[in-house]
């Protein structure tokens, strides 16, 4: 399901790319994985996401991540989210408010994710 990484001090729990997040069940297991491997960040491949999560009227997108923000375990999601963003300025201003914040980043690579992961420390 997921792979446990540290660097630089950090232990990441990054899903795999067969991982499938859709409930706020499958966030709550992500979180508890964290939870139980000490991992400070969790990372989630775009490919994991169905594409209700980017359509905020959903409220899935919101229903996953306040389980991470609940449970204080900062979340990544990683890949490229451009077809979204394009066709919703509301999520389009979601990913911009998100990426200004510290808890939880839109990024289009891991190693985006990472520069910005160590610049903050």
């Amino acid at each position: 399901m997921a792979a446990l990484l540290e660097r630089n001090g950090i232990k990441l729990l990054i899903c795999d790319a067969e991982t499938r997040v859709r409930t706020d069940r499958d966030a709550a297991n992500l979180v508890a994985e964290a939870f139980s491997n000490r991992a400070e960040w969790v990372v989630i491949p775009v490919e994991c996401l169905d594409d209700d999560f980017f359509r905020l009227k959903t409220r899935i997108a919101g229903e996953l991540i306040q389980k991470f923000v609940t449970y204080r375990r900062k979340l990544a999601i990683i890949g490229d989210i451009s077809r979204f963003v394009e066709s919703s300025d509301s999520l389009r201003d979601f990913v911009y408010e998100a990426n200004r914040g510290n808890q939880f980043w839109f990024l289009p690579t891991m190693t985006e994710f990472e520069k910005r992961v160590w610049r903050a420390l």
